[in-house]
Parts: structure tokens; sequence; C-alpha cells
């Protein structure tokens, strides 16, 4: 574990409809280390998940924050809001992370401590051959791993999981990734993240955890969802063939 003279990073959680696990999910993550700072962001949750995220703040002075958009508007956008609001601030590094305790905030400590070696940071279910994924049906692992397969056979990207959403970034990276021109939303956006930090010749490393199925709540998986996957990495492919990447 780091010490508290380390780089302040930011954990940026998007939410909607979060009330139950956020309370749970917010103290896990600032326990790992002294160095980490939570960001909410929360699209106009109709469940009161934006009145807790502000309890959260008030009880956690400095170390939460709360960001509130005026409507849902996916995962991508509020990534980028989240990311933005912390490249607008001094923190060294900024990761992506769920709300619904899915992924394991324990892993964090090894994040910050690779971090200090490669660029990129990728959460990995399936590095190593293997699928570390508790409670999923079988359905939702085809989808997943073959996802993961999909993007990295089309783009080139070389990471067995390129789909997961517990990352982290030093902030050059996404400083030096127009924040503007990226057009997934949904899960894709995890693709096309990864893949314009790869294509500018940052250093990604994948580190294994376990992913586990919420259990509260509604999945926010759709069938738009998968689609927009499906046509985003062909997309971004011919963008890198025709230089306009």
């Amino acid at each position: 574990m780091t010490n508290a003279a380390s780089p302040t990073t930011l954990v940026v959680i998007p939410t909607y409809n979060e009330r139950e696990s956020l309370p749970r999910i917010v103290p896990l993550v600032l326990d790992q280390d002294p160095g980490l700072h939570v960001l909410v962001v929360d699209d106009a949750s109709p469940d009161g998940t934006g009145e807790v995220a502000e309890d959260l703040a008030r009880l956690h002075p400095g170390r939460v924050h709360v960001l509130h958009r005026t409507a849902k508007e996916g995962l991508g956008r509020a990534y980028v809001a989240g990311f933005r609001w912390g490249l607008a601030r001094d923190y060294a590094h900024l990761a992506e992370m769920d709300a619904d305790l899915s992924h394991p905030a324990d892993r964090l400590p090894d994040f910050l401590e690779a971090i200090g070696q490669v660029d990129v940071v990728v959460g990995s279910r399936y590095v190593g051959g293997r699928a570390n994924v508790v409670n999923w049906p079988i359905s939702r692992l085809f989808i997943s791993v073959f996802g993961s397969w999909y993007a990295r056979t089309i783009t080139g990207l070389p990471l067995s999981d390129a789909t997961g959403g517990f990352n982290m970034f030093r902030r050059e990276v996404l400083e030096s990734i127009d924040l503007a021109r990226i057009e997934s939303n949904g899960y894709s956006f995890q693709i096309e993240l990864k893949f314009r930090a790869w294509k500018k010749g940052f250093r990604i490393l994948e580190i294994p955890i376990v992913f586990t199925e919420r259990a509260e709540g509604e999945s926010k998986m759709s069938g738009a969802i998968v689609r927009e996957a499906v046509w985003k990495v062909w997309k971004l492919r011919i963008l890198d063939l025709t230089r306009r990447l």
C-alpha cells in the first residue's frame, strides 16, 4: 500500500439508481489508500442516489465529491465528464470503477503499485486464459468473452479483456486523448478508450481481478449497447487505417 504522500488518485464512479450499493462501495475504496478520492457522477437518478452521494461527501469531506448531471446520458458521457472534472484538478491518476460492488476495491493498491511502472492498468477478468467471474449466467459470460475476442480481432488491441470497466490511467494518457472525439457511450467506450491509449503508444498492463455479478439492482446491459460495440470496433479500425483516429 502507498502512503499519504503518494500522488492523489481519483476514482470515478458513475451512478444511476445505485442508492443501495453506493454507501457500501465508497468506504471500501477510501479504506484502500489515504491518497484515494472518489467522484460520484450521478445521472439524475430518480431513486435518490444523488442525495446519498451528497451525504457521503459530507461524511468524508475533501475525499468524496459529487458531480450531478441533469439526465441519463450513458456510461461513456458520465466517464468523460468525470475525467474532465479530475483533469481540471491536480490528480496524478484517474480510475474507473462500477458502483455495484462487482469490481474488487481491494485490488486498488495493486493498481497503484502498477501505475508507477506503466501508463494504463486494466483489471482483467480473463488474463491467463481463464474466466474469473462469479454468479454470471453462461449467456452473459459468452457475450463478454466473445466481445473481447471480437474487439481484439478487429482492432488488434493486445488485451484479453478489452471491455472491462475497472481501469486506471495516468493523467497524461487522458490529456493526450481528445476526449471530445470519443463517440462510444456504452461498453464500447471501454474498448475505444483503451484502443486510443494503445495507439498513442502508452504502456498497458493487465492484472487479474475477480468480477462478481451485482447482488442488488439491475444490470445496465442492453441490446443497444451490444449493437453499438459490434459496429464501433469496425469504425475504430477504419479510422486507424485512414489515419483519422
